[in-house]
């Protein structure tokens, strides 16, 4: 369980030392089999320094995994911020929503860093607190969602839904059907993304 106890914010460079430590450690060792003693010197820093800055070693995974998942997020704001901006014209809808999902699975599905969180997830089942991304990116897309309907492009409702059941259609059937949406490594990924852009299309285009 993880500690209750108060912990330091510390040294910036310490705690990214000790985090960058415990991310290779539980990677190449699995988390059982990684000891505190091991990050810390790995990390540079005495054992106390690991406990004052993170409590435990499973507030440790914990705090490993946030970070990861704070990275992809900031990956898919910028995904965001470079395809689905304000300037789309109605003809080039479908396009764009077809870039957007074509760089999500290959800038961030088929990151090292997405491979990396779920390898973390799974190191220790049921053990971890949410979801370092839990809903962060699916509100992103709400939120683009909602501007397309007030543009006129799209005609949403309610956008979290519409954010949702494009995720569904898109990256959810490819990860239904081969297990991954990795279009860096899978170009069957490509096919379904398209289709399932023309699918959310024919439901939420504005008439």
């Amino acid at each position: 369980m993880p500690t209750t106890k108060t912990l330091r914010e510390g040294s910036t460079q310490k705690r990214a030392a000790i985090l960058s430590a415990a991310r290779e450690l539980f990677l190449a060792d699995g988390f059982d089999r990684s000891s505190l003693d091991a990050v810390a010197a790995r990390a540079e820093v005495s054992k106390r320094t690991v406990y004052d800055y993170f409590g435990d070693k499973q507030t440790l995974l914990q705090a490993v995994v946030d970070a990861v998942g704070q990275s992809l997020i900031t990956t898919v704001r910028r995904i965001l911020d470079d395809t689905l901006t304000d300037r789309i014209d109605a003809a080039d809808l479908e396009d764009v929503l077809v870039t957007f999902s074509m760089r999500i699975a290959a800038d961030m599905l088929g990151s090292a860093e997405y491979a990396t969180l779920q390898r973390l997830v799974r190191a220790e089942p049921g053990r971890q607190g949410e979801n370092p991304m839990a809903d962060t990116p699916d509100e992103a897309l709400a939120e683009r969602f909602a501007a397309f309907a007030t543009a006129g492009l799209l005609d949403v409702p309610d956008a979290r839904l519409a954010a949702d059941q494009f995720i569904a259609l898109t990256f959810g059937v490819a990860i239904n059907r081969f297990g991954s949406a990795n279009a860096v490594e899978d170009s069957r990924v490509r096919p379904l993304i398209v289709e399932g852009v023309r699918t959310f299309l024919r439901a939420y285009r504005a008439k």
